[in-house]
């Protein structure tokens, strides 16, 4: 017999949950469909409780594990640009002053111009020293007497103090030496060949 016959009000209209009583105390089936549970859930929700439940916001803020707060606002999560992904990595391992020194090195000729790039190149830089190699004993002179210009043009380059002082090395000598073996102390290469 249906509902419309026996005069019954429509029960699953404002049905109420799988197991759920409704106003007569009787368990009711519930309707598939998502509106009318969600109707329902809400209603019976509010009579158990006395009061409606509060709404959340739109805008909700969970915390993360390291108690920082998320939401809508940009943070380091996002997807970020590669420059400053790699400018992040270079201050965070202490690559900076490396990175500059380097760069320097790159662009020697342009610093120190093209007549002393082309007879001389640096070598390494640390604690402040800066070690430069030339291709003549005429060049290691006048690049001694240059140092404190080539000195102030680094330091503009590369952050004040960065360079204190520049050491000049002339070009590598012929060496005498041959073989493994060696004597300490000896006298050398003589004048004669024999």
């Amino acid at each position: 017999m249906s509902s419309e016959e026996s005069g019954a009000p429509d029960e699953t209209v404002g049905a109420t949950p799988a197991g759920a009583t409704g106003s007569s105390g009787e368990a009711t089936e519930h309707d598939p469909d998502g509106l009318d549970l969600a109707r329902a859930l809400t209603r019976a929700v509010a009579r158990v409780g006395g009061k409606p439940a509060k709404r959340r916001s739109t805008r909700s803020r969970r915390t993360n594990e390291k108690g920082r707060v998320s939401g809508a606002h940009p943070d380091e999560r996002d997807p970020q640009t590669l420059d400053a992904t790699i400018n992040r990595l270079v201050g965070d391992h202490g690559w900076d002053l490396s990175l500059r020194v380097h760069g320097v090195f790159g662009r020697w000729a342009q610093i120190v111009g093209q007549e002393i790039a082309q007879h001389c190149e640096p070598e390494s830089f640390a604690d402040g020293k800066l070690i430069v190699r030339t291709d003549s004993t005429a060049w290691a002179t006048q690049l001694r007497l240059l140092a404190p210009t080539l000195v102030r043009r680094l330091n503009e380059e590369l952050g004040h103090g960065t360079v204190t002082i520049i050491e000049v090395l002339a070009p590598n000598g012929p060496t005498w030496k041959k073989g493994r073996r060696s004597v300490r102390g000896g006298r050398g290469p003589r004048d004669t060949y024999g």
